[in-house]
């Protein structure tokens, strides 16, 4: 009896993928010709979403922001994009950005159109990106959440194995294991918080650098070519 092919397989054969309304996606890796692809992909972002995506009005992307999300090493930064397979359009990637300081730890954050959303494709992406970090040699999350009030701040407390590692105002950095096999319930439970509008989960395309090296440069009045 022939096997069900992972969701790493489907990745690398580009085989259709079937979503639980019946719509019909194609994953791949991101690539640095995506450029335009994302482009067209941001443009379909809702301001709402931008906010959520980025901790700012972003009306927007800089250059460098772009150059940053596309060209990708596939092992301190991955990215995984969903396709509509009838338009061949993005729809949906998430990413993992390596921590310079702690090479087992990556930020993570998935971003899915606005009318595709609601679809299971977050998850979808998640898997599959958690697999390939635990191919890479990650095996800790963090994620950078917008979080405007107390009822989340208690969420946060009910979410399971998760460490509360900084808080800024107005947001909340938290941190959650990438497990052995399959996607963290914290994940899980992560994806249905962020689709809140009082909540976020951007990478570090923020301004191109991870978060300590970020201080660290701003201490140095440095300014980030990312944006």
């Amino acid at each position: 009896m022939p096997l069900t092919p992972s969701t790493g397989e489907l990745v690398a054969l580009g085989a259709p993928i079937v979503l639980r309304d019946g719509s019909r996606i194609r994953l791949r890796q991101g690539h640095s010709s995506d450029k335009q692809l994302l482009l067209r992909g941001f443009e379909r972002l809702s301001p709402e979403s931008r906010y959520r995506r980025f901790l700012a009005a972003t009306p927007e992307l800089r250059e460098g922001t772009v150059r940053y999300l596309t060209e990708i090493d596939h092992h301190d930064h991955e990215a995984i994009i969903a396709l509509d397979e009838r338009t061949g359009e993005g729809i949906g990637v998430a990413r993992y950005v390596r921590d310079p300081q702690r090479p087992g730890v990556a930020e993570v954050a998935v971003t899915v159109i606005d009318d595709w959303q609601g679809r299971g494709l977050g998850t979808l992406l998640l898997e599959v990106l958690s697999a390939r970090a635990r191919e890479e040699g990650i095996t800790t999350f963090t994620a950078l959440m917008l979080a405007t009030n107390q009822e989340m701040m208690d969420l946060f407390e009910a979410l399971g194995p998760v460490r509360i590692v900084d808080r800024e105002v107005g947001t909340v950095e938290i941190e959650m294991p990438n497990p052995e096999v399959g996607l963290s319930p914290v994940l899980k439970k992560l994806l249905r918080v962020a689709a809140r509008n009082d909540l976020a989960a951007p990478p570090s395309s923020r301004d191109s650098q991870p978060r300590r090296q970020r201080r660290a440069r701003a201490d140095k009045s440095v300014d980030d070519a990312g944006g």
